[in-house]
Formats: structure tokens, C-alpha cells, sequence
């Protein structure tokens, strides 16, 4: 017994004294690998009695248990050790000043939202939000979408769990329901623009499953269909920065409008275009050598007086 106390002994004290994991793990081996110490003596067994091999045994295991404590002990402290010793080597002085190469860009769509924000504020349109994750009734039955309208399957619209109360939800597939929203909470006369991130289930060079829309709503006395043509055409030319833009309105069905019209300006998606952008998948890669070339300088901001992109 007296050897199984000397043993313990010393093994706990070069535990304690590891002075890294590498050198912890160089004890663990030397006691309880397959040729360690412990090991070996349990292998010494065979020649007792059944009574001196109990015994023996219930002291090796009680030897095995205090060396695996220790170890674990030992681990978990030179890991926090190890931490703290990385964490004060990688301190970072952030009142040093930036480096040049390390410089920020806007992204193209948060630029380009920026873009349109000024056009329409200039016009006298104020931004209105909602939520990201919808009602099934201001996504699709409050604006006259029925439950078998293709828009409505699950192979376009991503489905979430029903709310508390019970009430079908999903993310939003436009940007409608926040002129839902404003026409139930504002009274007119209305002018407001809604831009933000929409999600259908769609992925390839000119789709992806989260994108962004812009839609303008104006309720008042007088408005009529060309108010809707020169906003729209006002816009554009404004966005694009050319006078002439070629533009076309021609007829369409909407279910939540009447009369109906789309506008064809070359394509529909307008970074892409006035950027010069060919994949549309890109915009969500995270890759900076992207960003570094498509980006902008953050004080860039846009307005009218200036020029949208300087």
C-alpha cells in the first residue's frame, strides 16, 4: 500500500506542476495509458488470492479515480490560463487609428435603398416599415390573393409555425402588407414608399430567396392613373440618372389592384443593371473582394442636390 500512496503522491504533484496540456497529457499517458504504471500493477494481479485482489483492485481504482481528477483539474485550469494568455497577446488598441486597406464599403442594395429613400423623399413620400415575418391575412387574403392563388403554395412561400392565437404566419412575400397595415392605422391622405427584404422559396442567377422591393402608396382627393405615370417615370429617370429612359406601361393583372400596369425599363432588377451587377446571388456571397470593387465609400451619401452616385 505504501507503494500505491508514493505513487499517488507523486503523480498528483507532477500534475500540478504541468506546465501546459502537452506536458499534461505526457502524465496521463505515463500513469493510465496502456503501458502505465497503474496499468502495469493492475496486470500484477493474477498471482493473489481472490481477497488480496479485491483489495488491491479497490486501491488501484481509488488511485485511478484521484489521478483522473486531478488531471481534469489541471486541464481545465491551464485551458483558462491559456485563454487569458491569448487574449492579452491579441488585445487590440482600438484607439489607434484605421488602416487604410482595412476600409468599409456599403453594400449596392443598402446603397441602392438609399437611392430610391431620397428620390421619393424629395417627392414628399415618407418611409413606412413592417414586420418580416406576416399574417396570412396581411400577406395574401387582405389583398385579394384566395387560398388557391399559386402564391400561396408551399413551393414559393416559406411557412412558419401558427402563432400563439393561432393565426397562419409566414415570411413575407412583398412588401404589400405594410400598405395594409398603413391603411388600417393612418387616416388619408396617405403618400408613403415601403422598401425592404421580401423572401420566396427561388434560387438561380436572377432570383434568390431573400430580396428586396420597394412599393410607393398614395390615398388622396384627385388621384388618378397619371399621377401613378409620372411618379413612376420621375423615378426612373432620377434613379438612372438619364433624361431620355426608355419606359413602357403596359397592362397587368394584380388581384388588390385596379387598373393594373407594369413597367418595362430593360429589367427588373435594378441594381443589377444600373451597377452593371450579372448575378444576383453574389449580393449574399460575403465575399470582400466583391464588395471592395461593387461597394461604396460610407460618407457617399445620396441625394438630389448632389447626385445620387459621386
Amino acid at each position: 500500500m505504501d507503494t500505491l500512496d508514493n505513487l499517488q503522491a507523486e503523480t498528483l504533484a507532477t500534475i500540478a506542476s504541468a506546465p501546459d496540456s502537452a506536458a499534461l497529457e505526457e502524465v496521463r499517458v505515463a500513469v493510465l495509458g496502456k503501458k502505465g504504471k497503474i496499468t502495469a500493477l493492475m496486470g500484477d494481479m493474477r498471482s493473489l488470492t481472490p481477497d488480496e485482489r479485491k483489495a488491491r483492485g479497490a486501491a488501484l481504482n481509488a488511485v485511478k479515480t484521484a489521478v483522473e481528477a486531478a488531471i481534469e483539474t489541471r486541464r481545465a485550469d491551464l485551458k483558462k490560463a491559456e485563454l487569458e494568455q491569448r487574449l492579452a497577446a491579441e488585445r487590440i488598441d482600438v484607439s489607434l487609428p484605421v488602416r487604410p486597406e482595412a476600409q468599409g464599403r456599403i453594400h449596392p442594395i443598402s446603397q441602392t435603398v438609399d437611392e430610391i429613400v431620397a428620390i421619393f423623399g424629395a417627392m414628399g413620400f415618407t418611409v413606412a416599415e413592417g414586420p418580416d415575418i406576416e399574417t396570412d391575412f396581411h400577406n395574401f387574403t387582405a389583398l385579394n390573393i384566395p387560398p388557391e392563388h399559386p402564391a400561396r403554395q408551399m413551393h414559393d412561400t416559406f411557412y412558419l409555425p401558427p402563432a400563439a392565437d393561432g393565426a397562419a404566419r409566414v415570411l413575407r412575400t412583398h412588401t404589400s402588407p405594410v400598405q395594409i397595415r398603413t391603411m388600417l392605422n393612418q387616416k388619408p391622405p396617405i403618400r408613403i414608399i415601403a422598401p425592404g427584404r421580401t423572401y420566396r422559396s427561388d434560387y438561380d442567377q436572377t432570383h434568390t430567396p431573400v430580396f428586396h422591393q420597394v412599393e410607393a402608396l398614395v390615398i388622396g382627393e384627385d388621384i388618378h392613373m397619371g399621377h401613378l405615370k409620372g411618379t413612376l417615370l420621375e423615378f426612373c429617370r432620377a434613379f438612372f440618372q438619364i433624361d431620355d429612359l426608355p419606359v413602357r406601361f403596359r397592362p397587368s393583372f394584380f388581384p388588390f389592384t385596379e387598373p393594373s400596369a407594369e413597367i418595362d425599363i430593360g429589367c427588373e432588377r435594378m441594381a443589377m443593371l444600373k451597377y452593371g451587377i450579372p448575378d444576383l446571388r453574389s449580393f449574399f456571397d460575403a465575399d470582400l473582394r466583391w464588395l471592395r470593387h461593387y461597394g461604396f465609400v460610407p460618407l457617399d451619401q445620396p441625394n438630389l442636390a448632389q447626385g445620387l452616385t459621386r
